[in-house]
This record gives C-alpha cells, sequence and structure tokens, in this order.
C-alpha cells in the first residue's frame, strides 16, 4: 500500500511537472526572448531548464554521486548512453544542448519539451540532415553554448561502451573545442532496470522508475582532451577508452565494497 501511494503521488508530481514545463516553453520563454537582450535571454533559458531538470531528478529521487570538473562554457561532452535518464543527470549540472535521435520527437510531452529547449535532432541515413545538423553544432560551439552527444548511437545496458560514431566529433575539431568525456553507471536496482533498450517505452520505463525507491547513479567528468594534431577516428578512440576504463573500474569498486555483482540478470 505504501508503495502505490508513493507511486500515486510521484506520477501526479511529475504530470505537475510536464504541464509546468509545457507552459514554461509555451509561454515563458517567448516572453523571455522578446523582452530581454540576447545574452540575458540565453543566461534565463539555461537557468529555468536546469532548475526543471533539477526538479524532474528530485521526483526521481536520483542520487547522483559526481566527480570531476565541469567545463568551461563552449565545450563539446561526450557520454556513454544507457537511459533517456542520463539526460536528466549530465543536464542538471550544467547548460547545454543535447543531440539525440529524432525518434524523440514521438515520445509523449517530452518530445516537445525536448524540441522547445533547443536538442539537436538527427535523422539516421539523411546525410543532407547530417550536414545541416554538423552546421548547427559548430555555430553553438562558437557562442560558447555546451554541447552534449551520445556518440554510440543508441542506449545499452552499461556494461560495456560501444564503437563510437566519430563524426559527432567533428563539430568540436572544426571550432577547436574543448572536448569532455563522461562516464555513467547506474549501480544498486537501477543498474538492473534503469537501461532504455530494445523495445522498451517511455511510459512504462517512467513508471518502472517511478516504482524503485531511489535510483542511484556516478556520473564522472573526466579530465578534457587535447584533439591537436588528431584526427576525429583517433580522438573518439581516445574518449570511448576513457569513458570505458572509468566503468570497468566503477564495476570493480562497486563489487568489492558490496560483494554485489552489477551484471544484469
Amino acid at each position: 500500500m505504501k508503495a502505490q501511494l508513493r507511486l500515486l503521488f510521484r506520477l501526479g508530481s511529475i504530470v505537475v511537472l510536464f504541464i509546468v514545463g509545457v507552459v514554461i516553453a509555451t509561454g515563458l520563454f517567448p516572453i523571455i526572448t522578446f523582452t530581454c537582450s540576447k545574452q540575458y535571454a540565453k543566461h534565463l533559458r539555461d537557468a529555468i531548464k536546469m532548475y526543471w531538470l533539477q526538479w524532474f531528478s528530485t521526483l526521481l529521487n536520483l542520487r547522483i554521486t559526481r566527480q570531476g570538473e565541469l567545463p568551461e562554457p563552449g565545450a563539446l561532452l561526450v557520454c556513454n548512453h544507457i537511459s533517456w535518464l542520463d539526460i536528466i543527470v549530465v543536464g542538471r549540472y550544467l547548460p547545454g544542448y543535447f543531440v539525440a535521435k529524432s525518434d524523440i520527437l514521438s515520445w509523449p510531452v517530452i518530445g516537445f519539451l525536448a524540441k522547445q529547449a533547443g536538442t539537436i535532432f538527427i535523422r539516421r541515413g539523411d546525410k543532407k540532415h547530417i550536414h545541416a545538423t554538423t552546421e548547427q553544432m559548430v555555430w553553438l560551439l562558437k557562442q560558447h553554448s555546451n554541447i552534449v552527444v551520445f556518440p554510440e548511437g543508441t542506449t545499452t545496458t552499461g556494461e560495456d561502451v560501444l564503437h563510437f560514431h566519430a563524426s559527432l566529433f567533428q563539430p568540436a575539431m572544426l571550432t577547436h573545442a574543448v572536448i569532455q568525456p563522461v562516464a555513467l553507471s547506474y549501480q544498486g536496482q537501477a543498474q538492473r532496470h534503469a537501461p532504455f533498450v530494445g523495445d522498451d517505452e517511455f511510459v512504462p520505463h517512467l513508471l518502472k522508475m517511478l516504482n524503485l525507491e531511489t535510483i542511484e547513479v556516478a556520473v564522472n567528468f573526466l579530465p578534457t582532451l587535447n584533439s591537436a594534431g588528431k584526427t576525429r577516428v583517433a580522438i573518439s578512440d581516445e574518449a570511448r577508452t576513457m569513458i570505458r576504463a572509468e566503468i570497468v573500474a566503477g564495476m570493480s569498486d562497486f563489487e568489492e565494497q558490496t560483494g554485489q555483482s552489477m551484471r544484469r540478470v
């Protein structure tokens, strides 16, 4: 009974959160855009988006262990990808534009909010659109905006890191932007339930997350990379190696401390 009441309360709170998000996107953001200077408007929108994600994080009872230093504005952050929760985990700490698959546009409410928040959507197999996306990323980096990408191109169980798509590193190479790898790993019950893979759908997965008492996750902002004189393939391999090493080390530490395996069952 207690668990059911907790689920109903959280679900109701999430509905309120989404309603507030729609009001912000359709009402407040346009007002800010037309009444404030360009720079100050961006600052306000970024602050509001971060606050909204922090609120989302609180409702999900995300317990985040953070390590590492945040980058200066204008960085390309590259993360391993496990779940839609990754966006909340990273986005609550710094303003940025996320690069995501266009499939998210079909998600109820979230797709609309992501679009209004400035998410950069990629359509697979559309070379013309991919070129336009690269130009958009270059422009944002030149404006000293952070961009967060998931170079694996899909979500995984979090046990390993797939091959990175090196093309996503091209905008940072062209603008000489800072490249910072970010390692994400879910722990405890969340290690088994948080991955959003296969045929998972957003609403059922959200309900599963709301049923968890807590969602434990570790995020490590790793040292930035020096891309001078390197190809995008070389720098993408270096970023993947760093993230993979951090995840493997984290799994070993967790198993040593708790005596529990982090492998999915």
